[in-house]
């Protein structure tokens, strides 16, 4: 597939920071919002992770999809902690070398494997796998529906997918609209909410969390572990950076405040023909 100019951008910034997310600042930064240390993007939490290994009813023998795995939170942690094995896909590939490291330091008690693969067009047989997740992916790829139909495509019939998601909240004006945008992922627009999405490409709600309060939460402790760790940060991003950093993180959490954005657990199975 194709990429923009501006999804060509967003991979190279991806490599970019998949390798400064391993500097020591970063991975304490990363601790104290999230609970782990795998240089991730996501705002999945340790909490929400193991809520995840227990929607996905994951266990040994089992295979899971990890799809924009980047550098393997939480889908490292999930198959590490469930005995299941699983296979990362993602397109940038310095977030899948630290996954490859992770996974031998870690020493997985199941099998493991990373894919340089573009989510819409996953290069795996049908019902190759009992689950799939993927963490706020959807919100920076425009390639929303047809990343669905590719996880249909390659699960089970009898399989389970999580997947969170950041959305803009539905009824807002266009003033309001426009900074949900703003202050969103970059791809966070959609054609369609995700309850029509996941019915266009052959899925069935099994459950539907809104989990934005806890976002609200993770964009605190991001604002305060940044400031708390101002000299080291901005020894390695500099200082005109961390201002617009700090500058960001606050125009975020006040959207979130605001009701302008939206975070939300989906768990889906295959619907039947």
């Amino acid at each position: 597939m194709t990429l923009s100019r501006e999804e060509q951008a967003q991979r190279e910034r991806l490599n970019e920071l998949y390798v400064r997310a391993q500097s020591p600042v970063m991975l304490s930064i990363e601790r104290s919002v999230c609970g782990c240390d795998y240089g991730g993007t996501s705002w999945t939490i340790r909490a929400e992770a193991q809520q995840i290994v227990a929607l996905l009813r994951l266990q040994p023998s089992m295979r899971l999809l990890d799809v924009g795995a980047g550098s393997g939170w939480p889908g490292l942690y999930m198959a590490k902690t469930s005995g299941c094995d699983v296979v990362l896909v993602d397109l940038p590939l310095a977030g899948l070398r630290v996954a490859a490291e992770r996974a031998g330091k870690d020493r997985m008690p199941g099998m493991f494997g990373a894919v340089v693969a573009d989510a819409a067009i996953l290069p795996f047989p049908g019902g190759s796998f009992d689950a799939v997740s993927h963490s706020d992916l959807l919100c920076c790829l425009r390639q929303k529906r047809a990343v669905l139909k590719a996880c249909r495509d390659v699960i089970r019939d009898d399989g389970r997918m999580a997947f969170t998601v950041i959305s803009v909240a539905p009824g807002l004006s266009p003033e309001k609209y426009r900074q949900a945008v703003a202050n969103g992922p970059e791809f966070i627009e959609a054609e369609a909410d995700y309850p029509a999405l996941l019915e266009q490409t052959g899925w069935v709600i099994v459950d539907c969390r809104d989990i934005t309060l806890d976002f609200g939460t993770s964009c605190r402790r991001q604002l305060q572990a940044d400031t708390e760790r101002r000299d080291a940060l901005e020894a390695l991003i500099g200082t005109s950076e961390f201002a617009e950093r700090q500058v960001g993180w606050r125009s975020k959490l006040t959207a979130i405040e605001d009701g302008l954005l939206r975070r939300e657990l989906f768990i889906a199975t295959p619907a039947r023909a």
